[in-house]
């Protein structure tokens, strides 16, 4: 059994939705994701695969070699406003899944990281000592996250004037 990142009750399989993913040199792949229903809220979740950020149509292993601070020139088949934004991406939530995954860990009854008193570690040196810094360190962020129900949206193409003509984001 699974349980629901929401209410915690058993997720019942009630279909699948094709998802495609690209890799490295641009290539798709389509991915059949499970649909899962909440016996308790009945929501409606989907499988996430390590391999898949949410919302991001690159492997998880690309947009990690983009935004990784050790790496100059990522090889991504993807064009340069795509590569700026999965950077701004990262830098706005990074010390936000620092938050987070300590969180997490208390939820859960496992001991937080200790904070270093060492104030000039970089956000992605604070990720690395949550979830190690072998590769594969972006699919251990979003995993946890994701699956307690604290991933948060974002729409980082561009915005759009809402339905009451107000910014949305």
């Amino acid at each position: 059994m699974v349980p629901s990142p929401c209410c915690g009750e058993e997720l019942q399989v009630i279909g699948s939705r094709k998802r495609i993913s690209r890799n490295a040199t641009g290539e798709a792949k389509v991915l059949s994701l499970r649909r899962l229903r909440c016996t308790g809220c009945c929501k409606i979740h989907h499988e996430l695969p390590d391999c898949l950020v949410p919302y991001k149509r690159y492997e998880s292993t690309c947009v990690e070699d983009v935004v990784s601070e050790d790496t100059d020139a990522a090889v991504v088949a993807a064009d340069d406003s795509t590569l700026y934004r999965w950077k701004s991406w990262y830098n706005e939530l990074a010390t936000y899944w620092c938050g987070a995954l300590s969180s997490i860990a208390v939820r859960f009854h496992q001991q937080p990281l200790e904070v270093s008193s060492t104030p000039s570690l970089s956000t992605h040196q604070r990720i690395g000592q949550i979830v190690g810094d072998a590769p594969g360190w972006l699919a251990r962020v979003v995993r946890p996250i994701a699956n307690v129900n604290l991933w948060l949206h974002t729409r980082s193409a561009f915005l759009s004037t809402g339905a009451f003509g107000r910014l949305s984001s």
